[in-house]
């Protein structure tokens, strides 16, 4: 509610002063950004986060600049969104994950992205832990089980 108002925060705030139009946009992105999604939404945003780590540390054994990284990604199945990604290669590469350099290709500036020897360490050890963890949920969950 509105301070002093019987309407809600989004429900046609009065004309003058507009102070109510900038608390209901501020509202209107809280629910959007902050209101919790559903504990199944939760959790598979969770597991997607961990894997789209290690996706893109194996997808870049080979360079890629970020548009040919996003295509190659999602032509093996996995979407993920220019705002999802270079946060997340920024993120790598202060890491000391991923190695980077900017060179024209044509005629634009492409920032390369490729494995540091580091990387490499690191997305061996990931693939084995995923192999193990995998292993282990398949025994747990049983594996001729059918997905209800």
């Amino acid at each position: 509610m509105i301070a002093g108002s019987d309407r809600s925060p989004c429900g046609d705030p009065p004309k003058a002063g507009g102070l109510d139009r900038i608390y209901c946009a501020a509202y209107s992105m809280w629910r959007i950004v902050l209101m919790p999604v559903t504990p199944l939404e939760s959790l598979r945003q969770e597991l997607r986060r961990g894997c789209l780590v290690m996706a893109v540390l194996a997808q870049l054994r080979v360079e890629h600049y970020g548009y040919t990284l996003r295509k190659a990604l999602a032509d093996r199945g996995l979407d993920i969104e220019e705002g999802t990604l270079y946060p997340l290669l920024r993120r790598l590469e202060d890491q000391g994950l991923l190695a980077s350099e900017w060179r024209e290709e044509e005629n634009r500036n492409k920032r390369f992205y490729r494995l540091s020897p580091d990387g490499r360490a690191v997305l061996k050890a990931l693939l084995s832990e995923w192999q193990q963890i995998n292993l282990a949920v398949e025994r747990i969950a049983g594996r001729s089980r059918a997905v209800a």
